[in-house]
């Protein structure tokens, strides 16, 4: 766990400064939007001044490599950047199903965690508290934290926030949902969805490089990319592929995702309204082998 280092230094505290001013006005995500949430306001995204969850505890249904023998440890956090209307956890992303915790519950939440077992802490849906569970990490490390940090995201993120967490997180999970723009725009109202995910990718890689596992095979470092197949190949998967393997990394280990089913909105717009077929799931992962033989796909 490479925050500790930086705890040790001070640099941890530092980083919390520069990140709470990307908090008034709020910055923290592409967006912009500049709401000033330490006075109270509440951003785009739906979160305040304060962290909001919706729960935390080991997590057996990720990725085998994160999930080893302990589970993940996971806190699923309130709210979101994206607006998807297939969202499967549209409850928690727009804040039907939350609970707020102070920083010291954080911190506990974080060190009960790791107690219990978990091979890390599985951050879900982050980016809008990044500088909250920064300073809970820094205090977290003083008392003896000491597994993986995951950085859990839609893959929408800003490039200056991503910067700023350089050797506090250990893993990155982006879930890289499209590669066109209007698609984005109709599914997830957001704007410059594909050259913003892009971009953090490539960020993400270099910070942490490819996957490493332990010797028990459990992840301690590294980019693991998400995606999700979505009726019609309309997320434009074998452009990301193509992407992927030739800007992010050849040897990226990928988990081509089959579980899309029409939660939420998705009820209204036809052409999403089903689940993928086994055809098209398959088509997926010829275009992920295509695009490169060294994907480690999940």
């Amino acid at each position: 766990m490479k925050a500790r280092f930086l705890h040790a230094t001070g640099e941890l505290k530092k980083r919390v400064k520069e990140l709470e001013r990307l908090l008034s006005p709020c910055r923290l995500c592409p967006r912009e939007c500049g709401a000033d949430r330490l006075a109270g306001e509440t951003g785009q995204c739906g979160a305040g001044p304060n962290v909001a969850i919706s729960g935390y505890g080991p997590h057996f249904g990720e990725e085998t490599p994160l999930v080893g023998r302990g589970g993940s440890g996971t806190i699923f956090f309130a709210f979101c950047s994206l607006r998807c209307v297939f969202c499967q956890n549209w409850e928690i992303s727009r804040g039907e199903d939350m609970y707020e915790v102070t920083s010291d519950e954080l911190v506990e939440i974080m060190l009960e965690l790791q107690r219990r077992g978990c091979e890390n802490i599985n951050l879900v849906t982050p980016t809008h508290y990044v500088p909250q569970i920064v300073a809970a990490v820094d205090a977290a490390c003083a008392r003896g934290l000491d597994i993986p940090l995951v950085y859990n995201s839609s893959g929408y993120e800003r490039l200056e926030t991503l910067r700023l967490l350089d050797g506090i997180i250990d893993i990155y999970l982006p879930d890289v949902k499209y590669a066109d723009e209007e698609i984005a725009r109709r599914y997830s109202r957001i704007s410059n969805y594909p050259q913003t995910a892009k971009a953090a990718l490539k960020e993400m890689q270099r910070q942490v490089g490819d996957l490493v596992l332990d010797s028990r095979g459990v992840a301690v470092r590294g980019l693991l990319i998400r995606h999700l197949v979505m009726p019609g190949g309309i997320a434009g998967t074998a452009e990301l592929m193509r992407f992927i393997a030739q800007e992010v990394s050849p040897n990226a280990w990928i988990n081509i995702m089959d579980q899309y089913y029409p939660a939420y909105l998705a009820y209204r717009y036809s052409e999403i309204a089903r689940r993928i077929t086994p055809e098209e799931y398959k088509a997926a992962l010829a275009a992920a082998r295509r695009a490169s033989r060294g994907f480690r796909l999940l």
